[in-house]
C-alpha cells in the first residue's frame, strides 16, 4: 500500500515537521510540497495524490477554499494554529484535523485513520466517499460553541433542533446552540442510529417512546413529524404496514 501524499503549508518548518514524522511511515509517499493553496491545486491536477496535509490559513486561497474546490478531493488532513477552524475541517470530510505545534503521536493517529479508510474500501471509491461514511460512525458530534469545539456524546442526544441559521442539540443535561445547518449535523451521526422527521427536527430512533402519525415522544416531549416526512416515518414505525394517504 503506497499512499500518494502532498504537503501544503506557507510555513517551511510546518512542513519539514510532517516530512520528518512521514519518513518513519514506510506506506507514505511525498509526491511533493508546496507553500499555497493555488500551487497545490496545480499539483493535483496533473498528478494522482490520495492523502493532503493541508493547512487551513494560507495567503490568498485557504485550505477550505482549496478542499471546496476540488471535484474529487483526496483524503485530507487539515493542519492549523487556530482550533477554532476544525468544525470546519469536519464539515469538509476531513479524515482529521492536526493542530500545531503537531505532537508525533497526535500525526500516527491521523495516519491511521487515514490507512484505515485505504484498507476499508474498494479503490474505485472515491476517497471522499470513504471519509463520509467513516464520519457517519462518529460516536461524537463536535460542535463550535463561543470559540471552543465542544465534543457531545451522540448517545445522550434526545434530538437536534433547527432554529433559522442555528441548531439545538438537546441533551438531558444540556442544551448546545450553535451556528450550523441541520443537514451538516445530519450527515455527521451514526448511520441508522438517529432519523429525519421533520424539516427542523433530528431524532435518535432509541429515544422515541411513543409514535403518532404527527409526532414521537421524547423524554415527555412531544416532537413533530412534518408533512413530507410522514410516510417515511410510518412505514420505519410500522414495517409492512399499508401506507398513509
Amino acid at each position: 500500500m503506497t499512499i500518494r501524499t502532498l504537503i501544503v503549508d506557507d510555513e517551511p518548518h510546518a512542513i519539514d515537521i510532517i516530512k520528518r514524522y512521514s519518513a518513519n511511515i514506510p506506506e507514505i509517499e511525498i509526491v511533493d510540497t508546496c507553500h499555497n493553496a493555488i500551487k497545490a491545486f496545480q499539483i493535483i491536477q496533473h498528478n494522482k495524490i490520495d492523502l493532503l496535509f493541508l493547512d487551513v490559513k494560507m495567503p490568498g486561497l485557504s485550505g477550505t477554499d482549496l478542499a471546496r474546490s476540488l471535484k474529487n478531493p483526496p483524503m485530507i488532513v487539515f493542519t492549523t494554529a487556530y482550533q477554532d477552524y476544525a468544525v470546519e475541517g469536519f464539515d469538509l470530510n476531513a479524515v482529521d484535523y492536526l493542530l500545531k505545534p503537531i505532537a508525533f503521536d497526535r500525526f500516527l493517529r491521523a495516519v491511521d485513520k487515514v490507512m484505515s479508510l485505504v484498507k476499508k474500501e474498494p479503490e474505485q471509491v472515491q476517497p471522499a466517499k470513504k471519509i463520509a461514511e467513516a464520519n457517519k460512525n462518529n460516536q461524537y458530534l463536535y460542535l463550535r460553541i463561543e470559540r471552543q469545539l465542544v465534543k457531545v456524546d451522540t448517545a445522550e442526544i434526545w434530538w437536534i433542533e433547527s432554529v433559522k441559521d442555528y441548531i439545538k442539540v438537546v441533551t438531558k443535561t444540556k442544551t448546545f446552540t450553535t451556528k450550523q445547518k441541520i443537514s451538516v449535523a445530519e450527515n455527521l451521526l451514526p448511520i441508522g442510529e438517529f432519523m429525519r422527521i421533520h424539516r427542523s427536527y433530528v431524532v435518535p430512533l432509541n429515544k422515541i417512546e411513543s409514535y403518532h402519525v404527527n409526532y414521537v415522544i421524547i423524554a415527555g416531549n412531544k416532537i413533530p413529524i412534518g408533512r413530507n416526512y410522514k410516510s417515511v416515518s410510518f412505514q420505519k414505525f410500522n414495517p409492512g404496514a399499508a401506507n398513509i394517504i
